[in-house]
């Protein structure tokens, strides 16, 4: 290997600079140091985990990323092992949802932890158990394994953030028990979740289950179609925005940056047939100022949103309403509120007006 060779000119500057420095010394003064940059923040780290409806392509993740970043989210970074699937769009596609796996399996063979060092997250966002509950296994055994998942979690990350999922209903046609099924284990994970969460390494439950149809949202009763990816991302958005607007710790928008929190109410005000006028009242719950908020509006019976002021309307396909502040209703102190109305459109059938609120606040400073 050949030699690197030093210019004589550097070999000259090199005692120069030490003469210059002996010079200034006597007098009190030293050469200053090079500025240097101040290192970037590390990126929020996201690990969608599960199985095929999560990886195999996975195609929620694609829209609940570009969802993200559209709502003016940076520094995120999802993970995995495993690569990208395609899906027609941009988005960072690396997961950790592995066709066919079950989670009983990935529990009982230790396979998480590796992956965990792997890839670092700071968040776990799992749809998981689909495949246990198509080979009829029994709840209390699925629970046990997303339990010695979430302890494996927090040891490699005590202050893991995890999002878990009611899964999506299943129909397929060589499994006629597997629709109760999903329901049945449904309908136990609340209680887990309760029972699991710590305040350093809180565990939420997200609803995909209500108001998804395997009939008009799946390809074959069990795998998402686009109708069905636009679903699972629109669940999965608010309650991934209100952990990232938390702070996680040691990203950004983590301690030391004003975490930001509020409560959403519901109330109707009128109603007749075929519709109904509604309010969401949004209030800054966190001990510091916020500077905007979103509401999340999920309506009972089949309502739809059609018309909202003082706040900037989406909608989802499966009626999911989003509604953002308004350029004068953002900011809110400590303990204030801001209000939002909107006029419904609802089945005959849908009896009393009704709705699901949350909210998601952004703290000043972020």
């Amino acid at each position: 290997m050949p030699r690197t060779r030093r210019s004589s000119s550097h070999l000259r500057l090199v005692p120069l600079l030490g003469l210059l420095a002996a010079l200034l010394l006597p007098l009190g003064l030293t050469l200053a140091p090079r500025a240097t940059a101040a290192p970037a923040a590390d990126p929020v780290r996201i690990m969608p985990l599960g199985d095929s409806i999560t990886g195999s392509p996975g195609c929620w993740r694609a829209v609940l990323w570009n969802r993200l970043v559209d709502s003016g989210y940076k520094d995120l970074d999802f993970v995995g092992t495993l690569p990208p699937q395609g899906c027609g769009q941009a988005h960072d596609g690396d997961n950790e949802g592995h066709g066919g796996e079950l989670v009983t399996n990935v529990a009982d063979r230790d396979l998480l932890p590796g992956r965990l060092a792997a890839t670092r997250p700071d968040i776990v966002v799992m749809h998981f158990g689909t495949n246990d509950v198509w080979s009829s296994i029994a709840p209390d055994r699925i629970l046990a394994a997303y339990t010695k998942l979430v302890a494996q979690m927090r040891a490699s990350n005590p202050d893991m953030r995890i999002l878990v999922a009611q899964l999506i209903p299943m129909n397929p046609s060589t499994c006629a028990a597997c629709a109760q099924r999903v329901t049945d284990f449904n309908a136990r994970i609340p209680a887990w979740a309760r029972a699991t969460s710590t305040d350093r390494s809180p565990v939420t439950v997200v609803d995909q289950w209500t108001g998804f149809s395997t009939a008009t949202d799946t390809y074959d009763g069990v795998h998402p179609n686009a109708s069905g990816d636009a679903k699972i991302a629109a669940r999965w958005f608010p309650a991934l925005a209100a952990v990232l607007d938390a702070g996680v710790p040691g990203g950004p928008g983590g301690p030391g940056e004003n975490p930001a929190s509020c409560t959403a109410r519901f109330r109707a005000v009128s109603s007749w047939q075929g519709g109904y006028q509604g309010e969401v009242t949004v209030t800054n719950t966190s001990a510091a100022a916020v500077r905007g908020w979103t509401a999340t509006v999920v309506p009972a019976g089949g309502a739809h949103l059609t018309q909202v002021w003082n706040g900037t309307l989406t909608t989802a396909a499966d009626g999911t309403a989003t509604v953002t502040n308004a350029a004068w209703n953002g900011a809110l102190a400590p303990g204030a509120s801001a209000t939002f109305g909107f006029v419904a459109t609802a089945p005959a059938t849908a009896g009393t007006p009704a709705a699901t609120v949350t909210c998601t606040a952004k703290a000043t400073g972020n």
